[in-house]
């Protein structure tokens, strides 16, 4: 007899740097050569960061003990290889490109020990184009007003929680939601992969609990009172 009970929603989760601790490391490129955004089949607006072509070269910055297994590089992603083959593994999508990136030079931001030879990185794009968030549940406040129903664009000046559009979620375990090209959003199965593999150097926000509020549009900052004069 088949069950009546609804399966259960799948979860997301918004990927953000995990600033600070043994990993914290950062990517530059020596020499960026850029080509054209993506743009919106409907509207034409931009709907993404422009191309990174080759060389796919730079130096990195080991702000931590170690080096981290994901990082934001010029454009999109950087993993390590151990990052690719376990996201190959267990047969995740939503990446493309996996392309080496050469890495010319480490160095060490503050206080610690000559850092050792990197892990081999490679640079790779999230998926974009199936899931678009619900913008009538979502909690994005902004003065400008949609007017393309494709690409969803509003220009956010401040997030207090995200939802996907029932239906529109194909499957991919890692991408950029139309609506909200700025923000890489993970399926719950991408986030017990992380936690397995212990993949470092990033934090996974569930999506409606998501706060971009750098205004304090939202949250306003508590006032600072000038302390009472002792004369």
């Amino acid at each position: 007899m088949a069950s009546d009970v609804p399966s259960p929603l799948p979860r997301f989760f918004v990927v953000e740097k995990l600033r600070g601790g043994q990993h914290d490391i950062e990517f530059d490129a020596d020499v960026l050569h850029t080509g054209p955004a993506r743009r919106c089949p409907q509207c034409g607006d931009i709907v993404g960061a422009l191309t990174w072509l080759p060389p796919y070269k730079g130096e990195l910055e080991l702000h931590g003990k170690d080096y981290g297994d994901l990082m934001k590089g010029p454009i999109d992603l950087l993993i390590t290889e151990r990052f690719a083959e376990g996201f190959k593994a267990e047969g995740l999508t939503g990446l493309s490109g996996f392309q080496p990136v050469e890495i010319t030079r480490v160095r060490r931001k503050g206080r610690g020990p000559k850092p050792g030879p990197p892990p081999r990185y490679l640079y790779v794009t999230p998926a974009y184009g199936n899931p678009v968030l619900d913008m009538e549940r979502s909690r994005i406040l902004s003065k400008k007003p949609m007017e393309c129903t494709w690409c969803r664009y509003v220009g956010p000046d401040a997030i207090d929680g995200l939802v996907l559009e029932e239906g529109t979620w194909k499957g991919e375990d890692v991408f950029r939601p139309r609506g909200m090209w700025g923000v890489i959003i993970v399926s719950e199965r991408f986030m017990r992969f992380a936690e397995r593999q212990a993949m470092s150097h990033m934090t996974l926000v569930p999506m409606e609990k998501y706060v971009w509020d750098p205004l304090g549009l939202y949250y306003p900052r508590p006032v600072q009172l000038d302390p009472p004069s002792k004369g």
